[in-house]
């Protein structure tokens, strides 16, 4: 205390400075880097969640890449990347491109389609599946039995359950992306637009060599966001397929999902540790990746 009333004024500010910061590293510090170092170190051991914990080594990093249920579930991860990530990017910006040059019912129409992103993940999975039902159930089987079209097997066919419950995912998501788009053509300076205008130059023209390079970090923020939540998809797929966890087999099976069943339906904490580490580093790498290849040179 004597020490604290020698210091200067500006000695003291850095003190209260730091003091004020220390509150939410540690708290962030409590809540994220323990219970990820806390995973990682499971991952090397063999616990059910009950009794004591042994120490198995890379038992379940061997365990895990000799699965063959583990590189489809792997397989279908990325399937939902690679699909999902690029068609709402592109989805999202062309309805907030056009969305944001109409004047009529402008707010009630950006209310409608931000309106899925804040509906509830599970109910909205539930009203999907619903759709999906054969006849005389489901909205979609019964619209295409009107013009004599065979039914779909949506959810239980291998070839159509993943993009199936894709759909849905992607339509969720696509009200907060064009928000995010809109905010970002909006702080375009209207004066590129106007000095175009006056040289004729074309509205392809402007939409490559001025609206889509000052969107880059609009883009950016949008691919890498779309890109961990399909990386980490889970909802849709758990509540489309409730009664087949995963689909027909294991066809649209995420990482998440395996890890949440190997975890809470057969205990095995160890070898859901390890696959939890293996999302991480997925995670991480594609973050990184997609964030020096976008960004500016």
């Amino acid at each position: 205390m004597t020490r604290y009333r020698n210091l200067s004024i500006k000695q003291k500010q850095i003190v209260w400075a730091y003091a004020f910061l220390a509150i939410p590293i540690v708290f962030y510090g409590v809540i994220r880097f323990y219970p990820t170092g806390n995973a990682i170190l499971i991952s090397f051991q063999d616990w059910n969640l009950l009794g004591d914990r042994t120490w198995t080594g890379l038992d379940n990093y061997a365990k895990l890449f000799a699965d063959p249920t583990f590189w489809k579930v792997f397989k279908n991860t990325f399937v939902y990347l690679l699909i999902g990530t690029p068609v709402s990017l592109v989805v999202s910006f062309f309805i907030a491109y056009h969305l944001d040059k109409t004047r009529f019912m402008h707010g009630f129409l950006r209310m409608l389609y931000f309106l899925p992103f804040m509906t509830s993940a599970v109910a909205m999975a539930w009203v999907w599946r619903w759709f999906y039902q054969p006849v005389p159930i489901g909205l979609f089987n019964n619209f295409l039995s009107t013009f004599g079209i065979p039914q779909i097997a949506f959810l239980n066919s291998t070839t159509n359950a993943l993009p199936s419950i894709l759909a849905p995912a992607v339509w969720a998501g696509l009200g907060f992306q064009i928000i995010i788009f809109m905010a970002g053509l909006r702080a375009i300076p209207q004066s590129y637009y106007e000095a175009a205008r006056i040289d004729g130059v074309s509205t392809w023209t402007v939409l490559w060599e001025i609206t889509l390079p000052l969107l880059k970090p609009t883009i950016v923020f949008i691919v890498v966001f779309s890109s961990i939540g399909f990386l980490r998809i889970f909802d849709h797929v758990f509540n489309m397929t409730t009664g087949n966890p995963g689909g027909p087999l294991n066809s649209t099976k995420p990482l998440v999902l395996m890890i949440y069943e190997t975890a809470f339906s057969s205990f095995d904490m160890g070898y859901a540790a390890a696959q939890t580490v293996v999302l991480f580093l997925v995670l991480l790498v594609v973050s990184l990746l997609q964030l020096r290849i976008l960004r500016d040179r």
